[in-house]
């Protein structure tokens, strides 16, 4: 392995570990099994919604790098998702507020846990405790979104060492667009757990607007690589991830 090679391996563990340690801190805050945190106590967390709107977005946008105008749209639009979503978790509960009064409820009883909403209409039905509910939506939507921003930092690790080559090894080996995959499983392990009304009715709008940047990213890529694309199209899948597919170059050379 020669310097460049060490320093790039180096660059992808620290930004893996720092996404790591801000998952474990993030999920540490959001989900404290000893206790539910009441209603006054949870919420008008200022310095929380700012914090973690901050960090998560950086790490988004350092990732997937947006550039032209249309990538910047969906940049916006995956801004709003997050700010609503944090303001919701942890500031002002809008939808918590309009759902309590149609359920015969006061807000004041939303806690920590009764604000998972899936576990608590899960409780709500007899089938399931809210500390279990708590527990379930927890274990899904960490583990969609840990393999979301798995999937990012591993799709900036294999372009970053493309150097502007069309990429076909390793995970674009499985599969042609890990990163809006990353995002996609991002955004449904949020909405899991914590849906809003405004996250469920922006969340449609965000993975279309990911299936849309990615085709128009491969029609650039067909006009820039050719046939070279054509035929790495044809082996490999787009967001469905191939598990006996193994690729046929590392790297295609850029045409002149």
């Amino acid at each position: 392995m020669n310097h460049e090679e060490s320093r790039n391996v180096l660059r992808t563990g620290f930004l893996i570990l720092t996404v790591g340690l801000f998952a474990l801190g993030f999920l540490g805050v959001v989900f404290q099994p000893e206790s539910d945190i009441p209603f006054e106590k949870w919420y008008w967390n200022w310095p929380t919604v700012f914090l973690a709107t901050g960090i998560l977005l950086f790490f988004i946008f350092f990732l997937t790098r947006p550039r032209r105008p249309k990538e910047w749209r969906g940049a916006g639009l995956t801004t709003a998702f997050f700010i609503s979503l944090f303001t919701e978790m942890f500031g002002i509960p809008l939808t918590i507020y309009v759902l309590a009064p149609l359920l015969g409820l006061e807000p004041k009883i939303f806690g920590m846990y009764e604000s998972h909403l899936w576990a608590y209409f899960l409780s709500r039905t007899g089938i399931i405790s809210l500390q279990a509910g708590v527990y379930l939506v927890m274990v899904l939507s960490t583990g969609l979104i840990s393999s979301g921003f798995i999937l990012l930092a591993l799709g900036w690790k294999e372009v970053y060492r493309g150097e502007g080559a069309l990429v076909t090894d390793g995970l674009y080996a499985k599969l042609r667009h890990p990163q809006y995959l990353g995002l996609i499983l991002t955004v449904v392990g949020f909405l899991i757990m914590w849906p809003t009304f405004l996250t469920v009715l922006l969340a449609p709008l965000l993975i279309g607007r990911y299936i849309l940047l990615a085709r128009e990213e491969e029609w650039e890529l067909e006009g820039k690589f050719g046939e070279d694309f054509r035929r790495y199209k044809e082996s490999v899948p787009g967001f469905i991830p191939s598990l006996t597919q193994h690729g046929r170059s590392s790297k295609v050379p850029l045409r002149q």
